[in-house]
């Protein structure tokens, strides 16, 4: 079992920079893939950026890339996505999720196994 809490959220003007965190608690965080994941208002649970494990690879969808970076400090059980040049597009709440299958090729949220609260995250214009 895996506990999850998200911090760091908030409001910003677009070109801003916000970093979210998300600590795990549990000793086999180092194991698991970890996720960042968002929804807006009225739209579905998007896949945003995911780390294997060793933290030696990383997955992003297409319209974060170049913007957002995921990383991990296992010795710290946790997980952060340092978000650069935002736009009013990233408004959405911001989950973190962890995977115990080693793999973030898989996108869905359904494929993902522990889920934090969320951190609201709005980017004005």
């Amino acid at each position: 079992q895996v506990q999850l809490v998200e911090s760091g959220g908030g409001s910003v003007q677009a070109g801003d920079s916000l970093r979210l965190s998300c600590a795990a608690s549990g000793r086999t965080f180092s194991s698991y893939a970890m996720g960042w994941f968002r929804q807006a208002p009225g739209k579905e649970r998007e896949f945003v950026a995911a780390i294997i494990s060793s933290g030696r690879s990383t997955n992003y969808v297409d319209s974060v890339k170049g913007r957002f970076t995921i990383s991990r400090d296992n010795a710290k059980n946790t997980v952060y996505l340092q978000m650069n040049s935002m736009k009013p597009e990233d408004t959405a709440v911001y989950y973190c999720a962890a995977r115990q299958i080693n793999i973030i090729t898989r996108v869905t949220p359904t494929s993902w196994d522990y889920w934090g609260q969320g951190t609201q995250v709005t980017v004005s214009s």
